[in-house]
């Protein structure tokens, strides 16, 4: 891992399992042949990792050495790829990131993986965004936050930013339910290997299994995302406290930090019980268009939504539809389809709408305005997340949550793959990308492309 000692050394230590081995319990280890003066002390071990860093001289090296800082250029090549790649929405890409940083970089532990992606969907935005700020922050610290969170939007900016142009045009969303007919059965099989890998790390005891379990059951049901989190949290702090006071009889201990979401107000931000939709007012007050008034709509927004698309659309409806009378419904669901439809994240959808209003300074504006959030809670909470590590309760809470994110991404796959697989083609693709992925280092680009060429082709000569 980075070893950065102005930025945040209590996120340093965690580095991948293969510079690493487990700690020894003997009190003289031999030291390791022709040992350099000048070497640093090995470190020590991290919460977000059990093992600590190996003296062997004859491990081998992991593709990207923990001590050494990644690039910036190799932040930015990687997110622009996964960010002009990356279809199929918030579990898709956490499962490519996952792919990239754990499996292939080795440049993150897959317990340091899954903690970022638990923190993620605790704060409002854009969880795939605000995941790909984490790991830049991680691995060059404020240069790579900026970096990374800018080269995964940017991507799909200008791709819906150009596909708003179109629409101005034509009045109609460029067609390209063809080409996703093929990506979809591929994104499938990304989900689908991300959690075989994760699921056995998050899910490493019954209680969490039986945790994990009810999240997808409660999901399901229709309880709000974040509630669902939030108790699965809970219940692992619980069994923890419960398995505590039947092993041993010492004094209960103090109590627990509170964990809670870093949107404003958290759950009474506007969420309702029941579906995840916000809740607003709605106002008969229609205001000349301003782009400050652009810019406050999407920050807002930015910093209060949790969910997935159908959030924002409630949300934006009932400021550009029924308060401010800027869009009308049906433009309204034609941006949000383009978000969906497009790589990269869904908010991209205020790139689309920003266009619509106000033209290039709109999209940018609109942009900035509903991604600056993401920054600025990953800034906050990032450095928190080791912290939260080394208290047995705030441990706890974490594992509850992860092994919760993991339970909605099953959810989402079930989801996206009742949608992809329509025909014996589409099951095929999605069978022969899983066994690749599973058995090979492919990378998931490549059969993404494939998917696309196969779903252009299909469309070319059956229509």
């Amino acid at each position: 891992m980075v070893r950065h000692g102005r930025h945040h050394p209590d996120i340093h230590r965690d580095i991948h399992p293969d510079m690493t081995n487990a700690t020894s319990t003997e009190p003289t280890a031999s030291p390791s042949p022709s040992p350099s003066p000048s070497a640093s002390p090995p470190l020590p071990p991290s919460p977000l990792s059990p093992l600590s860093p190996s003296p062997s001289p004859s491990a081998s090296p992991p593709p990207s050495s923990g001590d050494e800082p990644t690039s910036l250029a190799a932040l930015a090549w990687l997110f622009l790829r996964l960010g002009t790649t990356a279809f199929g929405g918030p579990a898709a890409h956490i499962a490519m990131m996952q792919d990239e940083v754990v499996r292939r970089r080795r440049w993150l532990t897959e317990t340091a993986f899954l903690d970022l992606v638990a923190a993620t969907n605790l704060i409002p935005g854009p969880n795939s965004t605000e995941l790909a700020i984490h790991i830049g922050l991680l691995r060059r610290g404020w240069p790579g936050l900026v970096v990374a969170g800018v080269a995964f939007i940017v991507p799909a900016m200008l791709i819906t930013g150009a596909m708003g142009a179109l629409y101005v045009q034509s009045g109609e969303v460029p067609a390209v339910g063809h080409v996703l007919a093929g990506v979809k059965p591929v994104m499938v099989a990304v989900i689908v290997q991300a959690l075989v890998s994760l699921v056995p790390k998050a899910a490493r005891s019954w209680p969490l299994r039986l945790t994990g379990a009810g999240a997808v059951v409660a999901t399901v049901l229709g309880a709000p995302e974040l509630a669902v989190l939030i108790v699965a949290g809970l219940a692992a702090v619980w069994w923890r406290r419960a398995t505590l006071t039947t092993v041993t009889t010492s004094p209960p201990a103090p109590p627990l930090p509170v964990i809670v979401p870093c949107g404003p107000l958290g759950l009474l931000a506007g969420q309702a019980t029941t579906t995840g939709v916000m809740v607003a007012t709605a106002t008969t007050t229609v205001a000349a268009f301003s782009l400050p008034m652009l810019f406050w709509v999407f920050a807002k927004a930015g910093a209060l939504l949790f969910g997935s698309g159908y959030v924002l659309l409630a949300f934006l409806k009932t400021d550009l539809v029924e308060g401010l009378g800027w869009l009308t419904s049906a433009q309204l669901m034609d941006a949000i389809a383009v978000g969906q439809v497009t790589p990269g994240p869904v908010f991209t959808t205020a790139t689309f709408i920003g266009y619509l209003l106000g033209g290039v300074p709109g999209a940018v504006v609109a942009t900035v305005g509903i991604f600056l959030p993401a920054f600025l809670f990953v800034a906050v909470s990032g450095p928190l997340i080791p912290r939260l590590r080394r208290s047995p309760g705030a441990s706890a809470f974490l594992d509850g949550v992860t092994v919760a994110s993991l339970a909605l991404m099953a959810v989402v796959l079930v989801e996206l793959a009742r949608v992809a697989f329509v025909d014996v083609a589409t099951v095929l693709i999605g069978v022969i990308a899983a066994v690749l992925l599973l058995g090979t280092r492919l990378r998931s680009t490549w059969l993404i492309v494939a998917g696309a060429l196969f779903g252009i082709v299909q469309h070319g000569l059956w229509g």
